[in-house]
């Protein structure tokens, strides 16, 4: 995938997040989700900390790139054998995350998380793109034992059109539509 098309599905995410936060109702909003114990509330949130973890993502990849191989396969194991911890604080984060920053900060932080994500995978050279990491493949049906930077931007967009799906809101259907999601495909969660 090229740098201008992550760019690209960063900004269809952006403005299908705005969409739906802004045309949602509130009981639509509290109501549960396809597939997860979340409301639609706390999996829009879950969808928004995504990209902000990514921004993390990237500062651990390019830092790991710098070292021997085996030192993030060793680190990928060790997190996937907290993999169990992982899920319970990562379902805990999302239920009071949209209460704490609100609809309208969460728009706020989603433009300004995937501005920045774009900024910096137009301006990413080709070396710095291919270099990667191991993963801890049991915290994410779309983390791969071993992923580039590139995989890791592009990640972020796998993850949100993944939870997008088990959304139950109104306009979930023609917004569907309207931003053409991509089929899922990564493992099941």
């Amino acid at each position: 995938m090229q740098q201008g098309d992550i760019a690209a599905e960063m900004e269809r995410a952006r403005v299908d997040f705005h969409h739906l936060l802004d045309n949602a109702t509130n009981a639509e909003l509290r109501a549960g989700t396809d597939g997860t114990k979340w409301t639609n509330e706390q999996l829009l949130f879950h969808m928004l900390f995504g990209y902000l973890l990514v921004r993390n993502l990237l500062i651990l990849v390019k830092a790991c790139t710098r070292l021997p191989r085996r030192v993030s396969k060793t680190f990928a194991a060790t997190l996937n054998a907290a993999t169990r911890p992982f899920h319970v604080v990562n379902y805990l984060g999302s239920l009071g995350g949209a209460r704490v920053l609100g609809h309208a900060r969460m728009e706020s932080l989603m433009d300004f998380v995937i501005g920045r994500l774009q900024r910096s995978v137009i301006g990413a050279n080709e070396d710095s793109l291919n270099r990667g990491m191991h993963f801890p493949v049991g915290w994410d049906p779309y983390f791969n034992d071993y992923m580039t930077l590139r995989d890791v931007y592009h990640y972020a967009t796998q993850h949100y059109d993944h939870h997008r799906r088990q959304l139950t809101l109104a306009g979930t259907t023609t917004a569907e539509r309207n931003h053409r999601l991509p089929e899922a495909a990564g493992r099941e969660e």
